[in-house]
């Protein structure tokens, strides 16, 4: 998650428990200076980071930068801070929308990201035909409905692995019928299981 906050350049890691499902996990926090800030995001956003950053991150960990840092320790900030810049955030994954329609229809499922409802139904609650609905989302969203919500329960099953959830219970809250449905869904998104992403974020395996 992306901060603007007045601070400088440096990192640090802080423990945390993992209590529901007995694991450990680890928080990385980045300083960035003002001067770099320019290129970051104005308001909080969650981004992605890929395995390059964590592994930066890592090192970081192990290997603190001194003060002031050296010529390599400033060309690793400098390739970590341009890897956060252009990291894909979670606001571009999952776009909204000013129409009043389409708005509409995306407040439902955020509020209840299992609603198994059809386009037909959805639009009907919009007062709008499904075919107008169907339009102004790819126009809006520069996807259809049933993208933007596989990718809407991708951001809610995330935290859900993360507290330790079944897959089975995740699946079943987002509305699907059997695991194996989400685990098609999520690997399709991800590229990797539901599990696989859990021992991923958290670096350790259960």
């Amino acid at each position: 998650m992306w901060c603007r906050l007045s601070t400088v350049s440096g990192c640090r890691r802080t423990r945390s428990i993992l209590r529901k499902i007995g694991m450990e996990a680890w928080h990385s926090s980045v300083y960035v200076s003002l001067a770099e800030c320019a290129a970051f995001p104005q308001q909080v956003t969650v981004m992605v980071i890929t395995s390059l950053v964590r592994a930066m991150l890592e090192h970081l960990h192990l290997n603190p930068p001194g003060s002031p840092p050296s010529e390599e320790e400033s060309r690793l900030l400098r390739v970590l801070v341009d890897r956060l810049i252009k990291a894909e955030r979670v606001g571009d994954y999952l776009p909204g929308s000013d129409d009043p329609v389409v708005q509409r229809v995306l407040n439902v499922l955020e509020q209840n990201p299992g609603d198994s409802r059809s386009v037909s139904a959805l639009a009907a609650l919009a007062n709008t035909s499904e075919r107008t609905l169907m339009r102004r989302c790819q126009r809006e969203l520069g996807m259809t409905l049933a993208e933007w919500r596989q990718r809407l329960r991708i951001v809610k099953a995330i935290p859900l692995l993360a507290e330790g959830w079944t897959v089975e219970s995740i699946a079943f809250e987002l509305g699907y019928g059997s695991s194996s449905a989400f685990i098609t869904m999520f690997r399709r998104l991800t590229q990797e299981t539901p599990d696989e992403y859990r021992k991923r974020i958290t670096g350790l395996e259960r």
